[in-house]
């Protein structure tokens, strides 16, 4: 199992990781903003499709190493610790590459959520607040380990969700055996 999870895990993390980059690059190219949705689009679409190798993976798993079958929960075993794998290549990747591509992501991120407020016409108690909020946000994300929870937090939804629908699909039972009916027989 361990040489499935590591090699479909880092595969994921690393399509992940250029994915991410990638994105990023064109973003600033063609203009959007730090968050805009349609980054937001392309960010999870290119997280879905890094994500599809836990199939993959699941599916070498159950073909190659238990013979033809798994459960669910061993598959689902298997689909999370590459999801955790390929989320934590991704968050390694941006506390790296994020200081290069985005200095100052935090206080950019907090400005910006003050400005949204004052647009739409937040009470200036609550644009305070935003504020304070906000000037709090950037001072723990100075942490690497803070910014690393926070960043494998965006793709381990989207890893965990994969994990769910590839265990569901792939799980597999062994031929001839009874299911459970609850005592009841027809």
């Amino acid at each position: 199992m361990r040489h499935t999870v590591v090699r479909y895990g880092f595969m994921a993390g690393g399509i992940l990781s250029a994915l991410m980059v990638t994105t990023l690059g064109i973003g600033k190219l063609i203009g959007w903003e730090d968050h805009g949705y349609g980054g937001m689009a392309v960010g999870y679409t290119t997280m879905v499709l890094s994500f599809m190798l836990i199939h993959f993976g699941v599916r070498s798993y159950r073909d190659t190493v238990t013979g033809g079958e798994v459960r669910f929960w061993p598959a689902l075993r298997v689909g999370l610790l590459i999801a955790v794998i390929g989320s934590a290549c991704y968050s390694a990747t941006w506390l790296v590459v994020g200081e290069m591509i985005m200095p100052n992501f935090a206080e950019k991120y907090g400005a910006e959520a003050v400005k949204q407020a004052e647009t739409r016409g937040a009470p200036p108690a609550e644009v305070e607040k935003i504020r304070t909020e906000m000037a709090s946000f950037a001072a723990m994300y100075k942490n690497p380990v803070y910014k690393f929870g926070m960043t494998i937090l965006e793709p381990l939804p989207v890893g965990v969700l994969m994990s769910l629908i590839s265990a569901t699909v792939l799980s597999r039972r062994r031929k001839g055996a009874i299911p459970a009916t609850g005592g009841l027989t027809t």
